[in-house]
C-alpha cells in the first residue's frame, strides 16, 4: 500500500527553488531509496515529512504531497491523518538528546497483566472510528450547509448593496454578507418581517428617493379658482333686468341698430353737432329728443354695470389661462407622480372655468343689446372643486419639507428598501438557518461522543500502558549492538533518562549519539500510537559517523524494524549504507517485474545544479551506474570522462559541482593504486611519476575548489574553475598513464550506448 505516492510541488523550501515532480518519474512506491550528496536537499525532504509527522506547516516554501491520491499542501498538514515517523537530526535533538535536558519521551507498549483491559479499548477504538466517520460526515454536512446559507447571504447582500450602492459616504457602499446575516437574524427573532414587505408601487417610490439628489423649494399658487355658481347668478340677475325709458321701437327691435345710434348720439352730445354726422343733413329737433329719451341716464348705468361685470369675467378668464405652476422636474421623483395628478385635475378645472367665464361673459354682451328685454341664462355653469388649489400646494409643500430634510429621507428610503429585500428572502435564510444549526447540533453530539470514547480509552489505557518493558527490550538492543552494557536507558517519571556507567550521560560521540538515537527511533516504532502497518517510515542519513561494522548492524536492526511498515524512504549520501540497502531493495520479491510500477522498491537520486548564482535540487531517477555497479567509483568516473569529452561550451555554474567529484574519484583511485601511502592526498600524488607541473595543476584545483564530501559554494576566483574541463582531461590522463587497462575498459563501460545497453 503506497501511502506517499510523490513530491508534487517544492517551490523555495531549501535548495528546492522551483521543482515539480516530473511526469516520467515512477512515483514512490513501499520501499524508496534517495542517494544525494550532502547539500543535495536530503534534510529538507526529511524536515517537511517531519512537519507531517507533527501536523505543522514546513517552515518556509510552498509544499505539496501526493497523499493517497490527493494532493495535500503543506497548510493542510494540520488535518493530514497519515502516521509518520522521521529520524533525521531534528529528531535527534528534539526527542533523544533535547538541549532543554528535558526526558526521552517514553516508548508505551502493553503490559501482560492487561489484555483483558486492551480487548475492551480495541472495541473502544472501533466504536471511536465509527464516531470519527459520523464526526467527520457531520463536519461535512455542516460545512456544506454553512456554504450554502454564506452563498444565500452573499448573493443577497450583493443585491442590496447593487440596489442602494451611492456616490460619497453611505453603509450600503459596504454591504456584505455579515449586514445581512445580522439584519435577518433580528427580523427572524422578531417575527415582524410581513409588515416589511412592500407594494410594487411603493418599492418604486422608495427607489425614487433613494436617487433623488437635492432640488431647491418652490412657490405655493396663491390662485383661487372662481365661484362659477355665484357668478352665475350675478349674471342671471343682470340678463332679468331691464330699462325703463321712451323706448323707439325700431332700436328696441334691432339690436346693432340701437348700439350704432347710442354711439352716435354721443358723438352728437360731445361735439353738440346740429347736422347729421352721417349724412351732414339738419337733424330734426323731436329726433335729438326721442334719441335722448330712448338712451336714458339708466340706460347708461345698465350698460356701464354690464362692462363691468364683462370686464370682471374676461380678468378672471385671463387669470386661468395664464395661471404659471412649477414644472414637473422640479419635483423629487417620487412626488412627480402626485404632482401631476394634481396639476391635471386643476388644469382641467381652470379650462372649465376659463369656458363658464368666457359664455357668461358672452351672454352679458349679448345682454348690452337687449337692455329693454329681460330674460334668463340659458348657460350651463358647472361648479369646481376649490380644493384643487390646495391639493397642488401640499404636494410642493411636500416637496420643501423634503428639502429640509433631504438626508433623513433617503436614509429611511434606503433603510426601508433594505428591510423589505431581507424580508423577501428571510424564508430560504430561515430554512438554510436552521440546516446549519440542525448540523451544529449533530456535530456536537458527535464530538461529545468521540470525547466520552477518548476519555475512556485514556483511562483504560492509563491503567495498562507502561514503558518499562519497552526500556529493557531497548537496553538489550543497546547490548547487542555496543557489545558492552556502559550505556543504559533508566526510567525516569513519564520518559526515560540516558545514562553512562549509571550517571548522566555526558560527551557522547557522534558515533553513540547516532547508534543510541537510531535503535530508540527503531523500538519507537512499536510504541502503541503509531501503527507501522499504515505508517511511513522515513530515514534521513541513520549510519552517519557510524564505522562499517555498527553500519551492517544498523542496517539489521532497520531490516528488521521497518519490513512491516506501509511505505519506507531512505536518504543517505554514505555510499557503503547506500550500497547495502539497494541490494536489500534488489532482493525483495517482485522487484524484478519489468513494469516499474509492480515493483516494491523505487531508486531516487538527487541532483544538485546551478541556476542564476543559487543552488538547486531536484529529484530524478538513479543513474544507471550507482543502481548497477557496487561502487560509487562508476559514477564518478562517468561524469568526469563526460564532461572532459564534452564539446559544448563550458557552463560557469554547472562547473562548480565537478572539483568535489574530481577529488573524490581522485582519492578512490589512488587508495587502489597507492595503498601502501598513508596521509593526505599530495602525499599520494608525490609517490606518483607523472607530470610535476600536471600534478600541481589538479592539486591546486581540487584544493582550491572542492569541500569534502559536501557541494560547494562559488566564494572563489571563478576564472580558475573556467579552466576545470582542461583539469578534468589531465586527471583522466592521470588514470590513463598509471593503469591504460582500467582506463580503457571504465572509458568503454560509461560510454552512453554501453549503459543503455546495460539497462535493456
Amino acid at each position: 500500500m503506497t501511502v506517499i505516492s510523490r513530491i508534487a510541488r517544492l517551490r523555495h523550501p531549501g535548495v528546492f527553488r522551483d521543482f515539480t515532480w516530473p511526469p516520467d518519474l515512477p512515483t514512490f512506491g513501499r520501499f524508496n531509496l534517495i542517494y544525494g550528496w550532502n547539500g543535495s536537499g536530503k534534510t529538507t525532504i526529511s524536515r517537511l515529512l517531519r512537519a507531517l509527522e507533527t501536523r505543522t506547516a514546513p517552515a518556509d516554501g510552498e509544499v505539496t504531497l501526493s497523499i493517497n491520491g490527493a494532493d495535500v499542501r503543506g497548510d493542510g498538514f494540520g488535518q493530514a491523518t497519515v502516521p509518520v515517523r522521521v529520524f533525521n537530526r531534528d529528531f535527534v535533538l528534539e526527542s533523544v538528546f533535547p538541549v532543554d535536558g528535558h526526558d526521552v519521551p517514553p516508548i508505551l507498549v502493553v503490559g501482560k497483566e492487561s489484555v483483558e483491559k486492551q480487548k475492551e479499548v480495541e472495541q473502544l477504538k472501533k466504536g471511536l472510528a465509527e464516531a470519527e466517520i459520523a464526526l467527520e460526515s457531520g463536519r461535512s454536512k455542516k460545512g456544506d450547509a454553512e456554504k450554502a446559507l454564506d452563498k444565500h447571504c452573499i448573493s443577497r447582500a450583493a443585491v442590496i448593496k447593487d440596489t442602494l450602492r451611492s456616490s460619497g459616504s453611505s453603509p450600503y457602499n459596504n454591504y456584505d454578507k455579515s449586514n445581512f446575516r445580522s439584519r435577518a437574524v433580528k427580523m427572524a427573532v422578531d417575527g415582524d418581517h410581513k409588515p416589511h414587505r412592500l407594494s410594487e408601487s411603493d418599492r418604486e417610490t422608495l427607489l425614487a428617493q433613494h436617487r433623488s439628489t437635492p432640488k431647491p423649494k418652490l412657490q405655493e399658487t396663491s390662485y383661487e379658482l372662481p365661484a362659477l355658481t355665484t357668478l352665475a347668478g350675478a349674471v342671471s340677475q343682470l340678463l332679468q333686468r331691464t330699462v325703463l325709458s321712451a323706448a323707439i321701437q325700431s332700436l328696441k327691435d334691432d339690436r346693432d341698430l340701437s348700439s350704432w345710434v347710442h354711439q352716435g348720439l354721443a358723438l352728437h352730445r360731445s361735439r353738440h353737432a346740429e347736422m347729421c354726422l352721417f349724412c351732414e343733413q339738419t337733424l330734426p329737433a323731436d329726433r335729438l329728443t326721442a334719441l335722448e329719451a330712448h338712451f336714458s341716464a339708466e340706460y347708461d348705468q345698465f350698460l356701464q354695470s354690464l362692462d363691468e361685470r364683462i370686464a370682471e369675467l374676461r380678468l378672471a378668464s385671463t387669470a386661468a389661462a395664464t395661471l404659471s405652476l412649477p414644472n414637473r422636474a422640479e419635483f423629487y421623483e417620487d412626488l412627480a407622480e402626485d404632482y401631476d395628478d394634481a396639476k391635471s385635475a386643476l388644469d382641467r378645472a381652470m379650462e372649465t372655468a376659463k369656458s363658464a367665464l368666457d359664455s357668461l361673459a358672452q351672454a352679458l354682451e349679448t345682454k348690452k343689446g337687449r337692455a329693454f328685454t329681460g330674460y334668463g341664462l340659458d348657460v350651463v355653469v358647472p361648479d369646481v372643486d376649490s380644493g384643487l388649489v390646495e391639493r397642488v400646494n401640499q404636494v410642493i409643500r411636500r416637496h420643501n419639507d423634503a428639502c429640509d430634510d433631504f438626508e433623513a429621507r433617503v436614509r429611511e428610503a434606503r433603510q426601508l428598501l433594505e428591510a423589505d429585500s431581507v424580508a423577501g428572502a428571510l424564508d430560504e435564510f430561515q430554512e438554510l438557518l436552521a440546516a446549519v444549526e440542525a448540523s451544529e447540533a449533530s456535530v456536537a453530539q458527535a464530538t461529545a461522543n468521540t470525547d466520552r470514547l477518548n476519555g475512556e480509552i485514556a483511562r483504560l489505557e492509563r491503567e495498562i500502558v507502561e514503558h518499562r518493558k519497552s526500556a529493557e527490550e531497548l537496553n538489550e538492543d543497546l547490548h547487542n549492538y555496543l557489545g558492552h552494557d556502559e550505556f543504559r536507558l533508566q526510567i525516569k517519571d513519564t520518559g526515560y533518562t540516558i545514562t553512562r556507567a549509571g550517571a548522566p550521560a555526558q560527551a557522547l560521540s557522534e558515533g553513540e549519539t547516532t547508534a543510541i538515537a537510531l535503535l530508540y527511533f527503531l523500538k519507537s516504532l512499536q510504541d502503541r500510537r503509531f501503527d507501522l502497518t499504515r505508517g511511513v517510515v522515513v530515514l534521513d542519513d541513520p549510519v552517519s559517523s557510524l564505522d562499517a561494522n555498527a553500519l551492517y548492524l544498523a542496517l539489521g536492526f532497520i531490516r528488521q524494524r521497518t519490513q512491516d511498515a506501509a511505505q519506507l524512504v531512505i536518504l543517505t549520501h554514505n555510499f557503503r549504507f547506500f550500497r547495502q540497502v539497494r541490494n536489500w531493495f534488489h532482493h525483495l520479491k517482485g522487484q524484478n517485474k519489468t513494469d516499474v510500477s509492480q515493483r516494491p522498491a523505487r531508486f531516487y537520486m538527487l541532483d544538485c545544479t546551478w541556476d542564476g548564482g543559487h543552488r538547486c535540487s531536484s529529484i530524478r531517477p538513479l543513474d544507471p551506474l550507482l543502481e548497477k555497479y557496487e561502487s560509487e567509483y562508476h559514477y564518478l568516473f562517468a561524469r568526469i570522462y563526460r564532461e572532459a569529452q564534452a564539446t559544448s561550451s563550458v557552463d560557469l555554474e554547472q562547473s562548480y559541482i565537478l572539483p568535489n567529484m574530481a577529488r573524490r574519484l581522485l582519492e578512490t583511485f589512488l587508495a587502489f593504486r597507492q595503498p601502501q601511502v598513508a596521509g593526505a592526498l599530495w602525499q599520494k600524488l608525490k609517490e606518483v611519476n607523472f607530470s610535476e607541473a600536471k600534478k600541481v595543476r589538479i592539486l591546486r584545483f581540487l584544493h582550491t575548489h572542492s569541500h569534502g564530501d559536501a557541494v560547494g559554494e562559488p566564494e572563489h576566483d571563478p576564472s580558475l574553475l573556467g579552466e576545470a574541463r582542461s583539469v578534468l582531461k589531465d586527471l583522466l590522463e592521470f588514470i590513463e598513464d598509471q593503469d591504460s587497462k582500467h582506463f580503457a575498459a571504465m572509458a568503454e563501460l560509461v560510454q552512453p550506448t554501453a549503459v543503455e545497453g546495460d539497462n535493456e
